[in-house]
């Protein structure tokens, strides 16, 4: 079993996160974005800095308050690794989101200087269902444990969920293993999303700017703007199908889980600006985060008789992507080359 929860020991930390969400948010949205405009490679530098500082930041100071505890040295450098391999984890396979969000802005034609109200409403729903799935998740892996049993001469107690979610993202990693050009003939019109908001509403055939919404021969019409939105939603839940079980692997501590979740995927939206133009140059990133994935699913599955610790998981997951930069850097497309 996990040490105590974060949230059990220090809920000023729990106030102290919401306020700086919410801030970073309303700062966002309300002072730098005001207007809708393409943002540039510089912006996309500087806020892909602040976020990823950020997110150190807290996970040191995660530290520096357990460190604080009577006899909490251990414990400190637990969390702090717990967030680290977290973080870096769902930032490494949020990036495949990446390659889908190019493809979506791509079918739609949407307009440039629309990409970054898309990704911020995308986020705003991404909040939402990483919680339901990360505390609910949680609940739920609590309560299925097996009673204790003996194999192989040792005391065990095997979890149902954590098994199935093991087995699950070994089956994701082999199954992915090269498969990203795959949804590049895929018809985005006809997912969950679009559907979804086809069924509620008539849909204008062209954008009206920024708006969600517009009024044509007095009827009130979705735009385009809005089943993209919907779109990059219902990805995100599809995406959040291997991610999320990969974290559990990590700790069963859900403020951990959650702010590292949170602040990778609020970080993730200047990365995109940041890599749009140069992703086919990560050409084989997908075969490294199959191989995070089977990695994560093989953790789980023998947890009940090896515990991996955290800094191990870190070192692992990092070395995985550093290998696999590199040999997308050496190795290109041959069209990425040309």
């Amino acid at each position: 079993m996990d040490q105590q929860n974060i949230i059990d020991l220090h809920p000023g930390l729990i106030i102290g996160f919401a306020l700086l969400i919410m801030i970073m948010l309303l700062l966002d949205l309300g002072v730098f974005n005001r207007k809708a405009h393409e943002v540039s490679t510089k912006e996309a530098t500087v806020w892909s800095v602040i976020w990823i500082s950020l997110s150190m930041v807290f996970s040191g100071i995660i530290y520096w308050i357990f460190n604080q505890d009577e006899g909490g040295n251990a414990m400190a450098f637990e969390k702090f690794t717990q967030f680290q391999a977290a973080y870096w984890i769902e930032k490494a396979l949020s990036v495949d989101n990446l390659f889908v969000f190019i493809l979506v802005f791509s079918f739609f034609k949407v307009p440039k200087y629309l990409h970054h109200k898309v990704l911020f409403w995308g986020i705003i729903g991404a909040l939402i269902f990483r919680a339901l799935f990360i505390f609910a998740g949680i609940g739920i892996i609590q309560l299925t444990y097996l009673p204790e049993i003996h194999i192989f001469g040792k005391a065990v107690q095997i979890n149902i969920v954590m098994t199935l979610f093991g087995l699950f993202l070994i089956y994701a990693g082999v199954k992915s293993w090269g498969e990203g050009d795959d949804d590049e003939e895929k018809d985005f019109s006809n997912t969950a999303g679009a559907k979804l908001i086809k069924k509620c509403w008539k849909v204008s055939d062209n954008y009206a700017g920024d708006q969600f919404f517009t009024i044509q021969n007095g009827i009130k019409m979705a735009t385009p703007l809005l089943i993209v939105v919907a779109v990059i939603e219902f990805t995100d839940v599809l995406f959040a199908v291997d991610s999320i079980p990969a974290i559990f692997a990590i700790s069963k501590d859900p403020f951990i889980l959650y702010t590292s979740n949170i602040f990778a995927i609020l970080g993730l939206r200047s990365l995109y600006f940041l890599l749009a133009n140069f992703i086919h140059m990560f050409s084989k990133l997908p075969y490294g985060l199959a191989v995070i994935l089977s990695f994560i699913g093989v953790k789980m599955l023998i947890s009940p008789w090896v515990h991996i610790p955290s800094p191990i998981s870190l070192g692992v997951v990092a070395g995985i992507l550093i290998l696999s930069v590199l040999i997308s850097l050496l190795f290109p497309r041959k069209e990425a080359a040309t």
